[in-house]
């Protein structure tokens, strides 16, 4: 919205230029200045859409850290399947299986799971797969 009132006044500035000494030049040196105003913002813009389309993680997120920090939560022995990607500018989701010892409660493993997402990263839509070691199968899916 900045960019866009920038370029209006920009172009007024420009006009009334023009009218009042008849420097044509005038708009052609407005048009290169809100050119390059706009240029780094479009940039920024197009590198989040294309992160946003190509489902990429975010760029501040270190994959290999969030997965330590999984895998130290109380009874879980494994994680495997983390993806994390970016929806809108403003929200990044996560899907990520969890591999825990037999007997552990899976809520407790849930709830530490989603507060390690949503509070030291900012991610607040999780999906969790929550696995006992013992189970068998899920090694069997590929892509």
């Amino acid at each position: 919205m900045l960019a866009d009132t920038v370029g209006s006044v920009g172009v007024i500035v420009a006009a009334i230029l023009l009218q009042v000494f008849g420097w044509m030049w005038v708009d052609s040196v407005a048009g290169v200045l809100i050119g390059v105003w706009i240029l780094p913002r479009t940039w920024r813009l197009g590198r989040r859409a294309v992160r946003i389309l190509l489902q990429a993680a975010p760029e501040h997120l270190d994959l290999d850290q969030l997965a330590d920090e999984l895998a130290a939560i109380d009874g879980v022995v494994g994680v495997h399947d983390l993806h994390v990607w970016t929806l809108t500018s403003e929200m990044n989701a996560a899907s990520v299986h969890l591999v825990t010892s037999s007997g552990v409660d899976s809520h407790a493993v849930l709830d530490d799971a989603r507060h390690c997402l949503a509070e030291r990263h900012g991610i607040t839509h999780g999906t969790f797969q929550v696995e006992p070691d013992d189970h068998e199968g899920c090694d069997r899916v590929a892509w």
